[in-house]
């Protein structure tokens, strides 16, 4: 053990000299030093009950990052190295956007053990010789209430986490690629169309969804006190979610003004709940119990839109959309809608469905986003 343990710590000492030294290209220009996006600020020996089977070297680290306002923000991740020799170039990489596991700091996966599905999903992306660079996103194990499907700060969290990992393990190539699921498939999307912009120094290849929610500032503008258990899993906790996010990050939006007595306890408790947690407090209680009036005003649908509706156009590579037709988190009909807008703007987007749920779409379309991949890194 005595040996096992002086090699981490030479291991970890390695990786904090090169993170030091190596320069990282800044997209905002002017940033002050040591606050450029992807700046290592800390990085360690991933403990092993935390880690994924099959990786050859795993690091949690905390890095700089932007927020939706450009400012300078904490994230935190992990990078899994795969075993063997890198091929020439480096190690292609996958940045890995994880689905809804809370908002507390808890909650960050990079504190806890992978669940079995993701373990799977990511476990099959390693084993193809891939890098996976795995953010927390904005909030969760840094300062600051994570702000839950707040596009801007997910994409470029998911892109500074590539910046980061790269600085930490040179071993890492310029080439990558975004893959997420559910609330991560909404971070890949927007990871993808903005990568090339803030980061064109890396050399970005296409993404992967699977049950990535849009067209939420569509709906949403529909709920109000009379709104019922409309039967869909997590509705109600999703719901807190977004709003405690929109609370934090948008004062101009007034969000405690839409809520009843019951929805600022449940708003409020979302800012530090687990998921499971969560959704153990909420039990019963329907989106139009949290509601004081309609959500169908200017202001609102401005708002809500500017947090996180999907972009339609403008991607510059290749999308690969996968969608569970049994999906009672993110039903389907919200990415056909997507599907459509995207293909009448010209965006190269493949789009595949399943006859499976919400969380069986990750291991269903893996048959045909390999080669996705494959083909581009």
């Amino acid at each position: 053990m005595a040996r096992r343990d002086v090699r981490r710590g030479i291991a970890v000492l390695s990786v904090l000299a090169v993170a030091a030294l190596t320069p990282v290209t800044a997209a905002a220009g002017g940033a002050p030093a040591g606050q450029e996006p992807g700046r290592v600020q800390s990085v360690e020996t991933l403990p092993p009950e935390l880690g994924l089977a099959g990786a050859a070297r795993e690091y949690r680290m905390t890095y700089t990052t932007r927020d939706a306002e450009g400012r300078p923000a904490s994230s935190s991740g992990v990078v899994f190295v795969p075993p063997g020799t890198p091929p020439e170039g480096g190690w292609p990489v996958m940045s890995w956007a994880h689905g809804t596991v809370g908002l507390g700091d808890d909650c960050a996966p990079s504190r806890n053990p992978r669940s079995a599905r993701d373990a799977n999903y990511l476990g099959h992306w390693l084993s193809q010789g891939y890098a996976i660079v795995a953010t927390d996103y904005i909030g969760l194990g840094t300062p600051g209430v994570h702000p839950y499907l707040q596009g801007a700060s997910e994409a470029t969290a998911v892109i500074d986490m590539v910046r980061a990992g790269r600085a930490a393990v040179p071993e890492l190539s310029s080439r990558w690629m975004a893959i997420g699921q559910s609330q991560g498939g909404h971070a890949t999307l927007f990871t993808a169309h903005e990568a090339t912009r803030y980061a064109p120094e890396l050399d970005f290849r296409g993404a992967v969804t699977t049950g990535a929610p849009s067209n939420l500032e569509n709906v949403y503008p529909f709920g109000g006190p009379w709104i019922p258990d409309l039967g869909l899993d997590g509705l109600t906790v999703f719901t807190t979610y977004i709003l405690a996010g929109m609370r934090a990050t948008m004062p101009g939006a007034d969000v405690d003004s839409y809520l009843t007595p019951v929805g600022r306890k449940f708003v409020d408790s979302a800012e530090s709940l687990c998921y499971e947690a969560q959704a153990d407090a909420v039990k019963g209680v329907s989106v139009g119990a949290l509601l004081s009036r309609s959500l169908d005003d200017p202001a609102f649908r401005a708002a809500i839109t500017e947090y996180l509706a999907v972009p339609t156009a403008g991607y510059d590579r290749s999308l690969f959309i996968a969608q569970g037709l049994l999906d009672t988190v993110v039903p389907a009909p919200l990415s056909f809608k997507l599907i459509a807008d995207l293909r009448l703007a010209g965006v190269d987007a493949t789009y595949m469905t399943y006859p499976t749920n919400h969380d069986g779409t990750m291991a269903a379309s893996l048959p045909d986003s390999t080669p996705f991949v494959r083909a581009r890194l």
